[in-house]
């Protein structure tokens, strides 16, 4: 404590940051582990002498990652974590969440546990100096502490670039005991000297993302998108205040109490004196802080809790909001964003799922006689026993509440997990579900409920919503009590059964809902079961439902409680709006204490009711604000409606409709017709009725009708049309197969949920069962070579004396090879010859060649031959008669050479030293001569020959390595192709050595794509065109290739449009980039079509920055800075990709823009540092600016004024610039308040120029002059680019991966997509069916 104190005299005479002695000690010295170096590396899980609470919860292991986190489980892979926003989805300590490396001696990173008397003196002075009060009597046994000393940040490095020498320093401490945890990030002066990393996706664009701090649970059902966390600081500004600012009073110093409650407490609240000032948080602005469910509006609230720090919670389902400390270093906030994860900063009772039924209820019975001294280990730990008369009862301790055998702290909140079965018709369509998981979360301190149902079936799920009752039971359990009153939890307690009938109008469908609670667990977990069965009406797509608020009578018995209701809900489809109601009836039986009388009758008031289905991620949501209060006095005898009570005349199969008072109607019922006194059923399917679609049949029931789909067909979602039944599962890629293993044998599906087997080359069987086969049995080396056999394959030795590969082998005379000639060859290896008869050895002359005539010394045939020893025929002769008169090979008419009879005859060419290897056809000169390179057309393997076509020894190079200079003289050396450039690029790009899932094209050696490529190890290959464009229909999935030819001829007619081209549909859309595709996303209204959403083009290879589109010519235009392109292609069916500005001249294009109008593109090479525009067609570039811009990013035009706008991120002086089309009057716009300004775009019907600040975190906009500059949301995450349509921005957000929607007017979010492929989007426009320039 000394120490401390002397500390902070040091440091506040310096007025400096945090010396580095200030950390805790650490190092080797003090006995700690060292990670090892890397990149995405984690500790093994160290076990605690003494286990900690951390969130409310019991941690035994801790975990230190590279990434500057410390985690209570193993950490997923770096991927699904460092570039992501809070919340995680493991539970997280992050005093510097980045992407973080240690490899080659960059730095250290230590841990250990330590419970000696001087770290614990030293942590327990900065504890207490952040919680003068709470934590006066706080006594620490152990510490944990992690420090990352001179780490780096990520950097993918290539010849042309050097380490950076930005390392950063920093501690994470957790001091702890039984019963309490407290966590301190300590940041020493100068320890920071980056704040974020480069996401390893970015390829060449330059962003970082800065690194997060702060603290996330993980305990959510979807943490990705949903979850508790508290974030310290996720923005630049907030980082750079980490050293010099703090919430103790001792700068860099920041503690949190994170033991034992659910919520993170920062320190500095309590009488401190901490360098940031404290203040309760102010409520967002409701314009600038909705969000697109409604509940989120009623729940965000501002508590100052009695320990005294204020902390801010937020609901905001469905997003990744993050609201962090201001730039001068505000206390961070904590956050919620699932109604099944709120925390209102109380004690939490959880609820797992697997707590079993205890069959022995305790139930109460005056004959039994029972006493408390018999019994009282029936009653709740926090309860006491009371004896009467004729038996014992339980009732809860004060600060408590329940039935005395249950007891929850009083204003705590309460989680309840449960499963969900039933069995529902919906419309015309039956859907079952079994164990579907249900959550709720209750806020007891104020009556809020919320429950979310996931995995239900469409369209059951959506039919689900106006069934509030669902929810409404968790309501009047946990309803907030007014006085004298008593909440449902207060009389059932934990073990009870529900039984619900809920009656719909009009058209009569009925619904049981049976819910089950069966017991609280040793943690207070709650354990419920839901049985739901019937019929529902449907609803539509695209609607949401209102619910009424309403009041609700309970009356009570020892035994029992009933209610019953009638309740109207809107069903709301765009503008168009429709009340209709339901009955219910509920029932709960219970066991009561027969010794206290409950109340007689209470009233339920809901002053607030939401029913949601989210369905991207298929949640049905409940959330209800409850009290419960005593009955009016009029409640004694209410006016129920003889609908309700049953008392009407109205018969079936007519309704009761209820009318003013006990006024009542009777009507048909949908399906029958009458005067509502006699109602006859209605032949849908005979007078055309029905809505059944193709493919099925209609049959009559009464009141309604069924259609059944024919053979071949099931039921759409819709329970009315009907689709093709669904293709049988692919037994390979299941695993249900019975091939041996995969380094023997291959599974083949035959598309009808069979699958057959095939042995791999090398082996033989039926694919069952897969043996070696010796190819050593078959000779397949040169006869001067030995043969090895191996599994599936073997190779090739030449013999001592001999050179060559095993396949071709020449002598070797005094270290050099003696070349043979074909001749030559034949008589030395004779059984290889086979067009000549066996056994044959042909005559040679005293050059080698082959004599003219030659003569079978066995048999006696004659025959004459060509040059290439070829039989000439008609020229055979019997045995003893006169040969054939044979002239010299020159002589003979027409003779092949032997490279020219090689390739005619492929098969006939011995596999000695000579053209070689199996199907090699050697590629032969105008002359007919052996090209002095020979290629091999399907292995890729090259070589070097001589004048005879034998391969020179030692030259064979392997497939995708550069071929060998063969000939002579040198040949002149071609400028390189488009393939060997792309090539290039992309290998320069990642770093000299691409990684298994990086594609890079395959380049023969006269620089022409390979007929063949694929795609690093994945498995997926291809043929090309010449061009290297993809040949439709040719793709192979992995374990098989598709048999591509050399080359392919240009097609005669216009193609049809490319597999991986989507033509999009008319109406406006949106086109975003997302690496090597262009992404297609159509606007419903100003709303996301996101189930309508899909790949519009398909870039292998590329990856795709800016994107514009021409309204005129319909036409897509982008950059790509992996192929350093820009390219164009239309949206008709059968267009082509287009490059318009190719390689040469461009490092890193990024931002793009059209002029309609002038016909112009626009771009910006932030690798260059210019500003360029062009012709549509690329022609007439030419530079505009290439001064003064540091890291130029994002451009846009204004058609109709003829003005350009372009952005600057220069991390020193960022701004916004502005000039004409034609580049002149160039001048800043905007230059202050700006940090990373990602996207811009103007608004042409606005006329206003507005842009997404990374840096920030703010959309603004202003007008063309620089005037009028106002913000119209101020929390974006990190975005990349923006565009305006109608009175919305949509812009894509680097954390959340996806399209964010924000409304002009408010700066509301109001809604998201985010594609299943996960990985960064980047540019994004909007399609019009019009010119927007062309309108007045």
């Amino acid at each position: 404590m000394r120490a401390v104190a002397a500390l902070l005299a040091a440091v506040l005479a310096l007025g400096a940051a945090l010396p580095r002695p200030g950390l805790l000690p650490h190092g080797p010295a003090r006995g700690d582990a060292r990670l090892r170096p890397g990149d995405d590396e984690s500790s093994p899980g160290l076990l605690l002498r003494r286990a900690l609470r951390l969130y409310g919860r019991t941690a035994r292991r801790l975990y230190v990652g590279t990434n500057g986190v410390i985690s209570s489980q193993d950490f997923p892979r770096e991927t699904q974590y460092v570039d992501d926003d809070f919340p995680t989805d493991f539970p997280v300590i992050a005093p510097f969440l980045a992407d973080l490396d240690t490899s080659g001696d960059r730095g250290n990173i230590y841990y250990r546990q330590d419970d000696s008397r001087d770290v614990l003196d030293q942590a327990l002075g900065y504890i207490q100096a952040g919680f003068p009060r709470s934590a006066a009597t706080f006594v620490p046994t152990n510490a944990f502490i992690a420090t990352w000393e001179e780490v780096g940040a990520y950097q993918e490095l290539s010849q042309d670039t050097e380490p950076s020498t930005k390392l950063n320093t920093f501690q994470a401490v957790i001091a702890y005991n039984d019963e309490d945890t407290y966590t301190i990030f300590l940041y020493p002066e100068g320890g920071l000297q980056f704040l974020g990393t480069r996401p390893k996706e970015s390829y060449n664009v330059q962003l970082e993302l800065p690194a997060r701090v702060g603290f996330s649970w993980g305990d959510s059902d979807d943490p990705k998108r949903d979850g508790l966390f508290h974030s310290l600081a996720s923005s630049e500004q907030a980082l750079r205040s980490l050293e010099r600012e703090s919430n103790t009073g001792i700068p860099g110093v920041w503690v949190f109490h994170v033991g034992s409650t659910e919520h993170v407490e920062p320190g500095g609240g309590q009488g401190a004196a901490p360098a940031v000032p404290q203040s309760p948080p102010e409520h967002p602005n409701p314009g600038t802080a909705s969000h697109p469910h409604p509940v989120s509006s009623h729940t965000a609230m501002a508590q100052r809790p009695s320990h005294g720090g204020p902390v801010l919670l937020g609901f905001v389902p469905g997003r990744r909001d993050t609201q962090e400390p201001r730039g001068d270093g505000g206390t961070g906030q904590s956050f919620s964003a699932n109604p099944s994860s709120y925390s209102s900063g109380q004690h939490g009772v959880g609820v797992e799922e697997d707590v079993h039924f205890n069959p022995d209820v305790f139930t109460y019975s005056a004959a039994s006689r029972e006493t408390c001294a018999q019994h009282h280990g029936q009653c709740s730990p926090h309860a006491f026993c009371t004896d009467y008369a004729a038996g014992f009862c339980c009732h809860c301790r004060a600060s408590f509440y329940g039935n005395g055998r249950q007891c929850l702290p009083e204003g705590a909140v309460h989680r309840l997990n449960g499963k969900v079965s039933g069995s529902l018709r919906v419309g015309r369509a039956s859907v079952r579900f079994q164990d579907v998981d249900l959550h709720a979360y209750i806020v007891g301190s104020d009556g809020r409920a919320y429950t979310a149902i996931s995995g239900v079936p469409q369209p059951a799920a959506r039919a689900l919503l106006p069934l509030l009752p669902l929810g409404g039971l968790f309501a009047w359990l946990f309803a907030l009590e007014e006085p004298g009153s008593e909440n449902g939890f207060s009389i059932t307690g934990a073990e009870f059964t529900q039984s619900l009938e809920v009656t719909f109008y009009p058209g009569g469908e009925t619904v049981q809902v049976t819910q089950t609670a069966e017991g609280l667990g040793q943690d207070n977990y709650l354990s419920l079961r839901t049985h739901i069965q019937g019929e529902v009406p449907f609803l539509p797509e695209n609607v949401t439902v209102h619910i009424t608020p309403y009041k609700e009578l309970y009356s009570y018995s020892s035994s029992a409680v009933t209610s019953s209701g009638h309740r109207e809900y809107v069903v709301a489809a765009g503008t168009a709006n429709q009340t209709l109601s339901y009955r219910l009836r509920q029932n709960i039986t219970l066991a009561g204490c027969p010794h206290v009388r409950p109340p007689a009758r209470q009233r339920l008031s809901v002053a607030r009711a939401f029913a949601l289905f989210d369905s991207h991620e298929h949640v049905l949501r409940y959330a209800l604000a409850a009290r419960i209060g005593p009955a009016p006095d009029d409640a004694e005898n209410p006016r129920v409606s003889p609908c309700h009570d049953g008392s009407h005349t109205c018969e079936a199969p007519a309704r009761c409709q209820p009318g003013v008072g006990t006024e009542y109607t009777c009507e048909c019922m949908a399906g029958y017709r009458g005067d509502g006194r006699g109602c006859r059923d209605v032949d849908e399917c005979s007078e055309g009725l029905s809505q059944c679609g193709p493919f099925s049949v209609c049959l009559n029931v009464p009141g309604s009708y069924r259609c059944e789909c024919r053979g071949g067909y099931q039921p759409a979602g819709d329970g009315q049309a009907c689709v093709p039944l669904a293709p049988p599962s692919d037994p390979c890629e299941a695993g249900r197969h019975r091939c041996a293993p995969g380094d023997r044998a291959r599974c083949l599906s035959r598309g009808d949920g069979r699958a057959t087997c095939e042995c791999l080359p090398g082996y033989a069987g039926d694919g069952i069962h897969c043996s070696d086969v010796d190819e050593c049995a078959e000779s397949p080396c040169h006869p001067a070579a030995v043969c090895y056999n191996s599994p599936g394959s073997f190779s090739c030795r030449c013999r001592p004396g001999y050179a060559g590969d095993g396949f071709q082998c020449t002598i070797a005379v005094e270290g050099n090879p003696q070349r043979l000639t074909p001749c030559q060859h034949e008589r030395m290896y004779p059984r290889e010859v086979p067009p000549l008869g066996d056994g044959h050895v042909p005559q040679c002359d005293e050059q080698g060649r082959y004599r003219p005539l030659q003569c079978h010394s066995s048999s006696g045939h004659c025959w004459c031959v060509d040059a290439a020893g070829q039989e000439i025929a008609g020229t055979r002769t019997a045995p003893g008669t006169t040969p054939p008169r044979c002239g010299s090979p020159a002589e003979s008419i027409q003779q092949l050479t032997p490279c020219e009879h090689a390739r005619m005859y492929p098969r006939e060419v011995p596999p000695g030293p000579s053209p070689v290897g199996d199907g090699h056809v050697p590629q032969c000169d105008e002359q007919g001569q052996y090209r002095p390179l020979q290629c091999h057309s399907s292995s890729g393997h090259c070589w070097c020959v001589d004048a005879a076509g034998q391969e020179i020894a030692g030259t064979r190079t392997a497939p995708g390595t550069t071929p060998p200079r063969c000939g002579s003289p040198e040949p002149t050396e071609r400028p390189p192709s488009m393939c060997e450039r792309w090539r290039q690029s992309l290998l320069e790009h990642y770093g000299g050595s691409p990684r298994g899932d990086q594609y890079v094209p395959q380049c023969d050696p006269s620089g022409d794509f390979t007929p063949l490529q694929c795609h690093g190890d994945s498995g997926y290959c291809w043929c090309v065109e010449q061009s290297g464009r993809e040949i439709p229909g040719t793709r192979s999935e992995p374990g098989t290739t598709p048999p591509c030819l050399p080359s392919v001829a240009p097609p005669s007619v216009r193609p049809e449009p490319r597999p991986d081209v989507s033509p999009p549909a008319s109406g406006t859309f949106l086109l975003y980039a997302q690496g090597q595709q262009i992404g297609y996303l159509p606007l419903n209204g100003t709303r996301l079509h996101k189930e309508a959403a899909k790949t519009l083009l398909s870039l292998h290879g590329s990856i795709v920055v800016g994107i514009d589109y021409d309204c005129r010519e319909r036409m897509i235009y982008w950059t790509d800075v992996a192929g350093r392109s820009i390219s164009r292609a239309g949206l008709e069916p059968g267009s082509e990709p287009e490059t318009i500005i190719s390689s040469a001249g461009l490092i890193s294009p990024e931002g793009l823009a059209v002029d309609h109008l002038r016909r112009a593109v626009f771009w910006t090479d932030s690798g260059l540092d210019r500003i360029e525009r062009a012709r549509l067609d690329g022609s007439e570039r030419r530079v505009l600016f290439d001064s003064d811009l540091v890291n130029p990013r994002a451009i846009a035009v204004d058609p109709v004024r003829g003005n350009l706008y372009w952005t600057d991120w220069n991390r020193e002086a960022p701004k916004i610039e502005t000039s004409t089309v034609n580049g002149a009057n160039r001048r800043v716009l905007v230059h202050t308040d700006i940090g990373l300004p990602n996207g811009l775009t103007f608004d042409p019907f606005s006329k206003l120029l507005c842009w997404a600040d990374a840096g920030t975190k703010h959309l603004e906009c202003t007008f063309p002059d620089g005037t009028g500059r106002r913000v119209i949301q101020s929390n974006l995450n990190y975005p990349f680019s923006i565009v305006s349509y109608a009175n919305h921005f949509y812009h894509t957000d680097w954390r959340r991966d996806g399209v964010i929607a924000v409304n002009k007017e408010t700066g509301s979010f109001t809604d998201e997509y985010l594609p299943e492929q996960r990985s960064h989007l980047y540019g994004i426009t909007a399609v019009y069916p019009y010119c927007p320039g062309a309108r007045k």
